[in-house]
């Protein structure tokens, strides 16, 4: 029997990277769709990936890219352009046959969002409902990848502080080694769990005070939390070069964060892989060298 072909865009990204990642390790056989035909397309097909150059947003590069696949992962940047590479992601994938499509939302997705990329992240998940495609939505809460961020990372490395705008809110950080590892799960056996959206946690809810001290233990030593006044966040994150779009989306995302908007956990990854995923701490621990 042919192996079925599983289609992953985001290839360089965390979630995508890390889904390749596990599908190779399964056996699985898989198609990346990249921007570029660079060193890191090389890497791939080294791996055994079959690699097609095209962009997410033109049409005759999607619907090249999903001939043959009987699965696709669908994620976006966080850039305005979301609800048009849905449009054509859904029409390619329904002309192909393509027999699920995963595809990754954000926690804060809502119709009322005062952040186009989350609101835009709701609408999309509708284009593929509307489409008739067989999709499985993930709402995944905030990344621990934030911490490495270029407006964060300097400041836990250089000042030993983790400074944010989230009041006392909570939230259950979730890695995306973890994500990765569910997308792979749901590509390679997505019929049980066409029509689901699945929210997917970390293993632990926490205030970010908490977080400090967890991230602390896993790098060694001792790290604050302080609170940041959302306007002076807004202008740090300008000043930094963050694009508008990124930033008012940030900016919305902390909103309802001290409204306890983004609280909650479950097991959903657990359940859905067999392993637990990650703490805060492993995490840290992983990235020492990039946090001390």
């Amino acid at each position: 029997m042919t192996t079925p072909l599983i289609l992953i865009t985001g290839a360089n990204g965390t979630t995508g990277a890390f889904a390749i990642n596990q599908l190779l390790a399964q056996g699985a056989n898989v198609r990346a769709l990249v921007h570029k035909d660079d060193e890191r397309a090389a890497k791939l097909r080294a791996r055994g990936v079959d690699v097609v150059v095209g962009n997410i947003e033109n049409f005759q590069s999607v619907r090249a890219a999903l001939v043959g696949v009987r699965s696709a992962y669908f994620v976006y940047p966080l850039e305005a352009q979301i609800l048009k590479a849905a449009v054509y992601f859904a029409q390619a994938a329904k002309e192909a046959g393509v027999q699920a499509v995963v595809n990754i939302s954000q926690r804060t997705a809502h119709i009322d969002s005062a952040s186009h990329s989350a609101q835009d992240h709701w609408f999309s998940e509708r284009v593929f409902d509307w489409s008739g495609v067989p999709v499985i939505h993930l709402r995944p809460t905030l990344f621990m990848e934030w911490l490495l961020y270029p407006f964060q990372q300097p400041i836990i490395a250089g000042h030993n502080t983790l400074m944010l705008p989230g009041g006392n809110g909570r939230h259950s950080p979730v890695s995306a080694f973890d994500q990765g590892r569910v997308i792979a799960t749901l590509l390679r056996d997505p019929a049980p769990h066409i029509g689901r959206t699945y929210h997917l946690y970390g293993p632990e809810e926490l205030s970010y005070s908490e977080i400090a001290q967890a991230v602390g233990e896993g790098i060694g030593k001792d790290l604050r939390y302080v609170p940041e006044d959302p306007e002076a966040f807004v202008t740090r994150l300008l000043q930094a070069g963050v694009p508008p779009y990124v930033v008012r989306h940030l900016s919305a995302v902390f909103d309802e964060y001290r409204d306890n908007l983004l609280d909650g956990s479950n097991n959903t990854i657990e359940a859905l892989t067999g392993v637990a995923p990650m703490t805060i701490k492993e995490f840290a621990r992983q990235h020492a060298a990039s946090l001390i």
